[in-house]
């Protein structure tokens, strides 16, 4: 076991920050923080994103990906700003769903553009009643010769207001035990209308989630992708790759504000010295980057798990679980550090905060997340 990066991913780490500094951040701080970013401004994110080989990650190099191991792709991701990296992970995640299940014509079609990023890809999988539960969609697929027609409503899904594709989960009807047979049409927003609605959420305020509605919407035949019911299989093997990932952006933010409260602490004068020599304060940033470390290993952990062909269930759900609870308290007491100016807008950490919060939702709530550790502890489920 070794904890230290090889020679080849200290270089992509070190590429990843040179990218962030280079072509993201300055597209980030010229436009407004609490606003979503103009589709142009996302097109040259994820040109830049592209030239570092990170939008398809998961495919396999002969397919035109960029046949990355999951923790490669994690130690890489960690290094984008967090609003990027999720928007990221949708896109990456609709292309791999893409690669899995498409006829080779659909294939060729889209994703060269979208690998190249001069697309932009996303899921819409949750419903009013389908989070945690996903199998319980109920947007309707009714397929009528060598047409399809799409009739639901899908709510938070990242990148739809910007979107060129979009991977629709979809049921054609119900089983034998009354649970929906779960398709998937490629929904391809050059042809088709259909109704977008952003949805303001408290942070990550210059990203895209957006509620989709379907009213009959036509859709091709052919963009019905995938065998019959293999929609939640595909969804479960990207959210075991998601969540350890979603965990590490959360430990991007909290080491960015473990940076600040340390210098904070070391610059600022209280009852007559350092901040950073009094008991309590050593004590608060000894929390924060306990809470950091023991996270980043924990996602680590998971990622290379699955790289190992482990079962990852568990532990991709217990990393998720872990990181963004310890995260999100280790943000807090980074602003507590500060006092008056940790709740200031004018230093960002409130920012942070509620970034950190955010990723406590995507791809699992931590009660089912929970609950998903617990069955493979126990070999029992909770949920069903």
């Amino acid at each position: 076991m070794n904890f230290s990066l090889t020679e080849d991913q200290a270089l992509m780490v070190d590429a990843a920050k040179r990218m962030v500094q280079t072509k993201i951040d300055p597209v980030l701080r010229a436009h407004p923080a609490d606003k979503p970013l103009p589709k142009a401004a996302m097109l040259d994110i994820f040109a830049a994103f592209a030239e570092l080989g990170i939008t398809a990650p998961r495919v396999p190099v002969e397919a035109g990906g960029g046949g990355l191991k999951m923790l490669d792709y994690g130690l890489i991701l960690e290094q984008l700003p967090p609003v990027v990296a999720l928007s990221l992970a949708s896109h990456e995640g609709t292309i791999l769903r893409i690669h899995l299940g498409c006829p080779e014509a659909i294939r060729k079609r889209y994703l060269p553009d979208l690998i190249a990023g001069r697309k932009i890809a996303c899921t819409a999988n949750t419903e009013a009643n389908a989070g945690s539960d996903s199998g319980a969609i109920r947007t309707k697929l009714e397929i009528e010769g060598d047409d399809a027609y799409l009739t639901g409503r899908k709510m938070w899904i990242t990148n739809a207001s910007i979107c060129d594709v979009v991977n629709v989960s979809c049921s054609t009807g119900l089983d034998e035990n009354g649970r929906p047979v779960t398709r998937r049409a490629l929904v391809d927003r050059s042809e088709v209308e259909f109704d977008v609605r952003e949805t303001g959420i408290t942070g990550l305020r210059q990203g895209h989630l957006s509620e989709l509605v379907f009213e009959r919407t036509r859709v091709p035949a052919s963009h019905i992708v995938g065998e019959a019911g293999d929609a939640a299989k595909t969804l479960t093997m990207a959210w075991n790759g998601n969540r350890p990932l979603l965990g590490l952006m959360c430990v991007h933010l909290a080491q960015k504000a473990f940076e600040l409260a340390r210098d904070y602490a070391q610059q600022r004068q209280q009852f007559g010295k350092p901040l950073a020599s009094h008991q309590l304060v050593q004590r608060d940033l000894a929390d924060i980057e306990t809470a950091i470390v023991s996270s980043r290993l924990m996602c680590y952990y998971a990622l290379d798990g699955i790289d190992r062909g482990m079962r990852a269930n568990g532990t991709s759900a217990m990393a998720k679980r872990y990181a963004t609870q310890a995260c999100e308290r280790a943000i807090h007491l980074a602003m507590q550090v500060h006092g008056a100016m940790g709740i200031s807008e004018e230093l960002g950490l409130e920012q942070m905060w509620r970034d950190a919060r955010v990723f406590q939702v995507p791809d699992g709530m931590n009660g089912i997340l929970a609950l998903i550790q617990g069955r493979e502890i126990t070999g029992m489920a909770a949920f069903r």
